[in-house]
């Protein structure tokens, strides 16, 4: 099973190794757990845009703060089923539906959007929402929906948390997970780096989220975006090298985990990308925006999977999870028991095994 003892000095030492180590280090127990010609894509969708109430340092939907978003009442179950046919066609297999809200209100639009998840869910993909806090009835409503994952990040560590938001507490977001693992529901949650966190403050998160048990089935690591009218407006956007970081520590510390490859992709290269892949993130979501936030267009991240042999996952694609197993312990495995993508010469392998059996038959 993985791992939920980790301290943050073993993360850091992990963060801190030389790249190349880490990278190898990295790749090495992603195909272990993963097939790393696989990447599951998404299609974020703003379900209801801006007007809300938080005060979250990065976002441009906060009420408080004078952006250029322009805010939209709840969108219907139609137009959401129509952009969730667009998203499929173009090759998503789940669609991720953002409200801005502080926390789920009981009434017509917790209703409306309880019959989103059943009419996307008819059509063969899976459904994820972000709607803010949820109480645990809320949660086992969505479930008898037809939910399969709900996202509620933890952003950063707890330390550093009060410098992002003050309208609501660490416990507040760690308890909506909590509600949601009463479920059948899978979580996802992660963060984001650039905001004038330490790196202490990135290995703080990622003990966070990885003594979670179990473990989050999906982590998203997004690179903040400066939107201009918010307190964030003037970071320095967070380099490749620290992306490549924080990608690979996750695989290593979350094996099993779909590390999603989030915000922050229009300023990455196609190589950069490639890189994060190989790192071990398998996940990205897919569309012009993010919820408002710029992001590659579908084309070109088609064409990026063409160069790099990449194949969709296919939706509720659920593959055995094995045991995780430390570093030291991959490295040395059987070439027997590790999957067949990972073993070099695997092709010829099976050209000799179908020559055998054609020689058995004759």
């Amino acid at each position: 099973m993985a791992r939920h003892n980790w301290t943050k000095e073993e993360i850091l030492e992990i963060y801190n190794k030389p790249l190349m180590e880490l990278l190898y280090e990295a790749a090495t127990i992603h195909r272990k757990h993963h097939d790393p010609n696989t990447v599951q894509v998404s299609t974020l969708l703003s379900i209801k845009t801006g007007g809300c109430p938080e005060d979250c340092g990065y976002c441009p939907q906060a009420a408080r703060y004078h952006t250029d978003i322009e805010g939209n009442d709840l969108m219907s179950v139609n137009q959401v089923k129509a952009q969730a046919l667009r998203a499929k066609a173009a090759g998503s297999s789940r669609v991720c539906m953002g409200a801005a809200w502080r926390n789920v209100k009981d009434g017509r639009e917790f209703d409306n959007v309880l019959e989103m998840v059943r009419s996307i869910n008819k059509l063969d993909m899976e459904v994820c929402c972000t709607l803010g806090m949820l109480t645990e009835n809320q949660a086992k409503r969505l479930a008898e929906a037809g939910l399969y994952a709900y996202n509620h990040n933890l952003d950063t560590s707890e330390e550093y948390y009060k410098e992002v938001i003050s309208t609501r507490g660490y416990e507040d977001r760690l308890k909506t997970i909590d509600n949601v693992r009463k479920t059948n529901v899978t979580v996802c949650s992660g963060g984001i780096i650039g905001m004038g966190e330490s790196i202490d403050d990135r290995a703080g998160m990622l003990v966070a989220l990885s003594t979670l048990n179990p473990q989050p089935e999906s982590v998203p690591i997004n690179a903040l975006v400066p939107v201009e009218g918010t307190p964030m407006e003037e970071e320095e956007p967070v380099s490749i090298w620290e992306m490549l970081r924080m990608v690979a520590t996750t695989r290593i510390v979350m094996p099993e985990t779909q590390v999603r490859l989030s915000a922050g992709r229009t300023k990455m290269s196609r190589e950069g990308q490639a890189m994060c892949f190989f790192a071990g993130a398998n996940s990205i979501f897919a569309g012009d925006k993010l919820l408002t936030t710029p992001n590659p267009d579908v084309n070109e991240d088609m064409e990026m999977f063409k160069q790099l042999g990449l194949n969709p996952q296919k939706a509720f694609e659920k593959k055995e999870k094995p045991e995780s197993v430390s570093a030291e312990e991959s490295q040395y495995q059987s070439q027997d028991e590790k999957p067949k993508w990972s073993r070099p010469g695997h092709k010829i392998e099976r050209n000799l095994e179908a020559q055998q059996k054609t020689k058995t038959e004759a």
